[in-house]
């Protein structure tokens, strides 16, 4: 996002850090050339103990987003537009609209919007124990106030958007605008596949990974070693301060912690594999994997709201048996393995590279910039 907009505007940076994380100074290198100025915060994540989250229940705002509040975001938002004068605010996921909402009489864009896994939640939620069906009533509520300030709103996927489109009705600057990478950055030869290699990518701190890995370890894995039974599984991502204890191990099973770069381990696998139950927007690494040419075997919700082909592009299976045999198949027959890594690409190339989504957030950015779009 910050290559492209800066390729046609000046553009500063307001970031949080991970809880915890150390920021890189080769990070910070990287992104001095595509902004003019960057200011990273510490970041303190929800805590639903915690007096501040206690007292959220009280409030008209979803109780994590009362519990996380940074005033030092808020006054560094504030400080940069004194100081630049931007035409337009940028927010980042729900997280950031608090700190958009309160400027006056600047345009502002909502980026990435996403309510599915609360939604989600809410749809399976015991009637004994209601508090997501609460989460999502609160919620709502929320975005109906706050949606209307905002000039346009970026989602996902067109599932992403009726989800929005449910709870607010008469809002209607919705833009589908799809995670996307640049594909010229996975073009390199980063290694030969490597038979009966399988990858995860994706940090298991974040609930549906953590889940997708104890499920394929615990119910797909060992059914895939009864016929491959030199298979190897390895998952990628940080893992810090997590119970080691609620790892899924087993032969074949590695862990790599967080990497410099995932390209190369990515590129030299033989396939992809996405077992995701639950959770909202698109997933990301199914689109980096077929940039990088290793096909992806997913679940149906792994896989929700990419526009991807059984078969043609990508394999879908739901049931353990079922998708530890497709998972064989393609193990052992390299010709699929090219067929799919080959649609893989295409459809990359049509819909998910940044090239063409950037254009598309540039004009989308540039038309909430002008006076029309002021709310």
């Amino acid at each position: 996002m910050l290559r492209c907009l800066s390729r046609r505007h000046e553009v500063s940076l307001i970031s949080f850090a991970g809880e915890g994380d150390q920021v890189e100074s080769n990070s910070l290198l990287a992104l001095q050339r595509y902004c003019a100025d960057i200011r990273v915060l510490p970041y303190r994540g929800f805590r639903p103990t915690r007096v501040k989250a206690v007292a959220g229940l009280f409030s008209s705002q979803p109780r994590s987003l009362v519990d996380v509040y940074s005033h030092e975001m808020k006054h560094a938002i504030a400080a940069e537009i004194s100081k630049r004068r931007p035409d337009v605010l940028i927010a980042s996921q729900i997280d950031m609209v608090p700190y958009a909402i309160g400027p006056r009489g600047l345009p502002l864009v909502l980026d990435e919007l996403e309510v599915s896994s609360i939604r989600d939640a809410a749809r399976r939620a015991s009637p004994f124990r209601p508090r997501a069906l609460l989460t999502w009533l609160k919620l709502s509520l929320y975005l109906r106030r706050a949606l209307p300030r905002f000039a346009a709103c970026t989602v996902v996927s067109e599932n992403e958007r009726a989800n929005v489109q449910s709870l607010a009705r008469s809002y209607r600057n919705l833009e589908v605008l799809p995670n996307a990478v640049d594909l010229s950055d996975c073009d390199g030869d980063f290694g030969s596949p490597q038979r009966n290699t399988l990858v995860f990518s994706g940090a298991i701190t974040y609930k549906p990974n953590h889940d997708a890995v104890r499920y394929f370890v615990g119910d797909i894995f060992p059914l895939i070693l009864e016929s491959v039974n030199d298979a190897r599984f390895r998952v990628t991502g940080a893992f810090s301060g997590l119970d080691p204890s609620s790892l899924a191990h087993g032969r074949g099973v590695e862990y790599t912690g967080g990497l410099t770069d995932i390209r190369p381990v990515v590129a030299r696998s033989w396939v992809s594999v996405v077992p995701i139950r639950f959770g909202g927007g698109t997933r990301l690494k199914i689109i980096e994997s077929m940039a990088l040419g290793t096909p992806v075997i997913s679940t149906s919700k792994g896989a929700e709201g990419l526009d991807v082909a059984d078969g043609v592009n990508i394999l879908i299976a739901d049931e353990p048996k079922e998708f530890a045999a497709r998972v064989v198949q393609i193990l052992e027959s390299p010709a699929l393995r090219r067929k799919l890594a080959a649609g893989g690409r295409r459809l990359v190339a049509s819909k998910y590279d940044w090239r063409i989504n950037g254009e598309r957030l540039c004009a989308l950015v540039e038309w909430a910039a002008s006076s029309a779009a002021l709310p």
